[in-house]
């Protein structure tokens, strides 16, 4: 039993032993294998590989993959004309040299991180400085952030080169600081009233005019056809009286009479109507002289 125990014990012994020379290189990575603290290999193909056991040998790995690196610092920088301004930027970058990375960077990704922020951040304050808001919201952003993508490169290709190549700059965002902004949109806010309140009373003024014209036409169309109307009735009474006329020419004591009747009639409209008068004036002519005298025969 003991024996059985011992054999099971060494062959755990073993596969640990063995495990521990084995590693897998996944295809988004570099592998590095330290010997005694020192780089022994750089493995770039993905792959089963054999190393030493602890502490002879070790592996690290590193990102071979592109990576973004987002500004995270919002302190401003200054324009050429004195402008504090904030901007927001990113940088695609990767690692092409893991021997020249972990040697004048760091062991992992975090490290060139840091330091190509800060490279990216001097090389931005540098050209910002030389340029104006108006530049940075034009077409001539472009040449700017080629500008910072060469110095980069510059200061990683250097005397100790940090192995990394910078594939792209991109500013995102560019703004004033928050007290500049706050008063810019206050300046923004009252040019905006402004041109309201100068729409609002041109429309006024407008709005006046159209009204004065309106009334003006209406007062001229009232008038014409309250002439007109006056010039038909005019013509009609004219034309009535002329027939009034003719009829009452061929009977002049009919025409009285006739008169007489539409005057009692305009008289004693209602029942309720009382009248003092003498019976002897003549107004009541044509009652007193029904009775006695006949009208003549017309012609």
């Amino acid at each position: 039993m003991n024996k059985i125990g011992f054999i099971a014990s060494s062959l755990l012994v073993l596969l640990g032993l063995l495990s521990s020379t084995l590693f897998v290189v996944d295809q988004r990575q570099f592998g590095v294998v330290y010997a005694l603290g020192q780089i022994k290999e750089v493995i770039t193909e993905p792959g089963l590989n054999f190393k030493l056991p602890p502490p002879f040998q070790n592996v690290s790995y590193i990102d071979k993959r592109l990576l973004t690196l987002d500004s995270t610092d919002p302190e401003a920088m200054l324009t050429a004309e004195k402008q504090r301004v904030v901007i927001d930027w990113y940088v695609r970058w990767r690692v092409i040299d893991p021997s020249q990375y972990i040697r004048n960077v760091g062991l992992d990704e975090t490290a060139g991180a840091n330091q190509l922020s800060r490279v990216v951040r001097n090389a931005f304050q540098e050209e910002i400085n030389k340029r104006t808001v108006k530049d940075l919201l034009s077409l001539k952003r472009e040449a700017l952030m080629s500008d910072v993508k060469r110095e980069v490169l510059e200061q990683v290709r250097g005397a100790k080169p940090w192995g990394v190549d910078v594939i792209d700059v991109r500013i995102t965002r560019v703004d004033y600081v928050d007290a500049i902004t706050e008063s810019v949109y206050r300046r923004m806010e009252a040019e905006r009233k402004r041109v309201a309140n100068e729409l609002r009373s041109t429309g006024g003024a407008e709005g006046e005019k159209i009204r004065a014209d309106a009334d003006r036409q209406r007062e001229v169309t009232i008038a014409n056809a309250y002439r007109d109307a006056q010039k038909i009735k005019g013509e009609g009474d004219a034309q009535a009286a002329r027939i009034y006329a003719e009829a009452f020419g061929r009977d002049a004591q009919f025409a009285q009479f006739y008169r007489s009747l539409d005057a009692y009639k305009a008289s004693f409209s209602k029942k309720s109507d009382v009248m003092v008068v003498d019976p002897s004036t003549e107004f009541f002519k044509a009652y007193r002289g029904s009775g006695a005298t006949a009208a003549p025969a017309r012609k």
